[in-house]
């Protein structure tokens, strides 16, 4: 991959905030999923599943059919504290700026 051909994101935008009913300044990060629970309900279902000698659950993926992931952005309101997250985009490499 080039260099330069990331997307810039500030690392501060202002932006609506739904619990101080106003526009604010927000903190950005990028959201990451955190580790899978093993006693929530879904994964006690899915493990009960691949278990035994049977096959697999769900068909595994020969190839990939996508090169990129969708990244979604994470923002901290600085006045509430209030976290939402804005839908992603696909791109291969997503860059957190600070703008003067």
């Amino acid at each position: 991959m080039k260099e330069g051909l990331a997307l810039k994101v500030p690392k501060v935008i202002r932006t609506y905030c739904p619990r101080c009913k106003k526009h604010t300044e927000h903190t950005v990060t990028l959201y990451k999923p955190g580790k899978r629970r093993t006693l929530a309900q879904g994964q006690r279902r899915y493990l009960a599943k691949c278990k035994g000698y049977g096959s697999k659950r769900k068909p595994e993926q020969k190839r990939f059919a996508k090169v990129t992931k969708k990244q979604v952005l994470k923002l901290k309101c600085r006045e509430c504290g209030y976290i939402q997250h804005r839908k992603g985009i696909r791109l291969k490499k997503i860059e957190l700026v600070e703008v003067r």
